[in-house]
Parts: structure tokens; C-alpha cells; sequence
């Protein structure tokens, strides 16, 4: 089966968009998603994807109480965690998801996982620690590396590949950058 796993969208409709058309182009049966909405309007977005997507909390999400009652609608796609981690089993594979990179480590080496998904630090990787696959997809926001990219993992295989977005919008533009050297 294949699951996409997104991470730091931080309210970049534009990536967010763009990797959705990937994703049914690629047949992606899931999405699980790492946190930092930053907003409902993302939310509605994923609610209505047309892929059953399962969400935790990250550190940047808006407005909570929205964001779950987009989640709680009839119909909608998107299910939210109550939690910025949850354990889930999907085709066989047993998953740890956190938005936080501190929480890997003691996850991965409980052997009770697969593998194990986060996000937070915007940076896509890949590792195995023991047995278990860990992997951060990057960020759809493209807003620290200005590379919006995440990951399709085989949960056959238990691998994982890494999209890069083609033509990703950015919020970090050059007049942006110059501003905040300004104000250090």
C-alpha cells in the first residue's frame, strides 16, 4: 500500500495542491500528515482531497477548535489526532508518528515499530535505527529550505521515496530574506 506522508504545510495552499495532483497521479491509498496547518482553510483542503487523511498535531496549527469541526464533518477526508504523536497500524505496517524529532530515538528503539514519521525541523531524511525506518518527508511549505518535498512509503517494502515538488511557491522570497537580515 502506498501512504503519502506530508509534513510544516504552514499554509502554503499552493505546494499543498500541487503534491495532492502527485499523489492521485501516484494512486496514494493514505495520507498521514505531521502537523503545522497553520490554518482551516488547509484543513478544508485535505478534508476534501479525496484521500482519507489522518492528521497529528505539530506546534503551528491555527485555530484548533475549527480545524476539528472540519475534521468532524460528514464526509470529510481528514481525521485529527488529539495528540502531536499516534501509533497506527496500516497494511501490516505498525507506525509511530510524532511531529517531534526528540521523540524518534526512544520509539524507534522500543521495537515496536515499523517505522517512525516526523516532522518539525523541515529537513527530509531518511535512517534506520535497529530495525526500524525513521524518516522526515521535509516540509510542503518550502519555507526554511525553499524545497517543498515529502515522502511515499511501501508499506510492502517498508521504503520510502521523496517527491520534490516541481515549481514550489515560497513565502521566503529574496525581498523577504533582505528585510530580515534588516532586523538582526
Amino acid at each position: 500500500m502506498k501512504i503519502a506522508v506530508i509534513s510544516d504545510i504552514h499554509e502554503n495552499m499552493h505546494n499543498l495542491l500541487l503534491a495532492l495532483e502527485i499523489m492521485h497521479s501516484q494512486e496514494v491509498e493514505e495520507i498521514l500528515c505531521l502537523g503545522d496547518l497553520m490554518n482551516p482553510g488547509i484543513a478544508k483542503l485535505l478534508a476534501g482531497c479525496g484521500i482519507p487523511v489522518f492528521s497529528i498535531w505539530g506546534n503551528n496549527d491555527g485555530d484548533k477548535v475549527v480545524i476539528t469541526k472540519i475534521s468532524l464533518d460528514g464526509g470529510s477526508d481528514l481525521k485529527m489526532a488529539d495528540k502531536t504523536y499516534a501509533t497506527l497500524e496500516i497494511d501490516g505496517c505498525s507506525i509511530f508518528m510524532t511531529h517531534y524529532p526528540d521523540l524518534v530515538k526512544p520509539a524507534a528503539l522500543s521495537g515496536l515499530f515499523d517505522v517512525v514519521f516526523y516532522g518539525h525541523d523541515h529537513l527530509k531524511s531518511e535512517a534506520l535505527i535497529g530495525d526500524c525506518l525513521t524518516v522526515n518527508p521535509g516540509e510542503i511549505g518550502a519555507l526554511q529550505t525553499k524545497t517543498a518535498t515529502f515522502a511515499i512509503h511501501d508499506t510492502d517494502a517498508n521504503q520510502v521515496e521523496f517527491i520534490e515538488i516541481e515549481n514550489p511557491a515560497s513565502t521566503r522570497t529574496d525581498f523577504v530574506e533582505q528585510q530580515l537580515k534588516k532586523e538582526r
